[in-house]
């Protein structure tokens, strides 16, 4: 084990097979006193599981055994060249899709978690496209306590204009273009790191669809959101353009073995001067919504 910075908890970077056997990258954070609860935190698109590595240690810190990871083609899984300085390998001709993260690899860290801590209640934190993730996976009612940060049915017209129409116009006339003629979609687009092309067409399926991944016929996890029956909240941030009310109140229905409690957080209500997509996790939030979800979860 690894000793972090702060001496009242480890972490560890693990591999973590996927349900394919695909390597994933991971990190576990383990507290120094008893463990009382499990978490399997969950990550955003095009997102790597190190901007969770400072709430991930707040859990662990509480007792609680978390897990972070990166999905495939994302930041520590993304393979690397054979030859030169280590460097991330070309994601052209890289099989992958969103469906991909969530039944291969979501679903294998549940498995992970399950296995290795049964006698522990298993909670989920999702942010974005993890909270969408949960629905899809065969093993969601393993799942205690689901927590979703800015989790939400992202079709285009929920989103706050102008930003509707930004990211319209980068999926649609910028995206998809250089997508197809590079094989995958680069990052310095505007999406976060680049994405397997997999990933980024079907992701521009769903933005494209009013009821976006419940719209696509083709996806055989739909099936899977009515297995769910844990507890539920999901947070909106007031100021997120993506994660509206609207569009996380919809996730929210599919969800339909159970009420999801949905609540909205104004950057004010927690003395910040603005939240946005990703704002939760800075660590300035510590002792407001850390605080929060954590008491919600159990995590004490």
């Amino acid at each position: 084990m690894t000793e972090a910075a702060l001496d009242d908890f480890f972490s560890d970077d693990i591999i973590l097979p996927a349900a394919d056997g695909y390597k994933l990258a991971a990190t576990l954070f383990l507290p120094r006193g008893p463990k009382r609860h499990a978490v399997l935190i969950n990550s955003a698109t095009a997102t790597p599981r190190k901007i969770y590595r400072g709430f991930a240690g707040y859990l662990a810190r509480r007792g609680s055994a978390v897990l972070t990871y990166d999905y495939r083609g994302i930041g520590g899984s993304r393979q690397r060249t054979l030859e030169g300085y280590d460097q991330p390998r070309s994601l052209s001709g890289f099989e992958a899709s969103m469906a991909d993260w969530a039944a291969l690899d979501a679903t294998a860290a549940v498995n992970w978690m399950r296995e290795r801590y049964q006698s522990l209640p298993l909670n989920y934190v999702g942010h974005s496209f993890g909270g969408q993730a949960l629905g899809l996976l065969p093993n969601n009612a393993e799942v205690s306590r689901a927590l979703l940060v800015a989790a939400q049915a992202g079709y285009w017209r929920l989103m706050t204009a102008p930003e509707r129409y930004r990211v319209f116009i980068l999926l649609n006339l910028v995206g998809t273009p250089l997508t197809r003629a590079l094989g995958y979609a680069p990052g310095w687009t505007g999406i976060g790191e680049d994405l397997p092309k997999g990933v980024f067409l079907q992701w521009t399926h769903w933005v494209n669809s009013p009821g976006y991944l419940f719209d696509d016929t083709t996806l055989a996890g739909r099936g899977n959101f009515s297995n769910f029956k844990g507890a539920m909240r999901a947070l909106c941030l007031a100021d997120d353009p993506w994660a509206t009310r609207c569009a996380v109140e919809l996730m929210c229905a599919g969800y339909s073995a159970i009420r999801p409690e949905v609540v909205t957080i104004a950057p004010g209500d927690v003395g910040a001067a603005r939240l946005g997509h990703f704002g939760f996790f800075r660590a300035e939030h510590r002792e407001t919504l850390w605080r929060s979800a954590a008491e919600w979860l159990g995590v004490e």
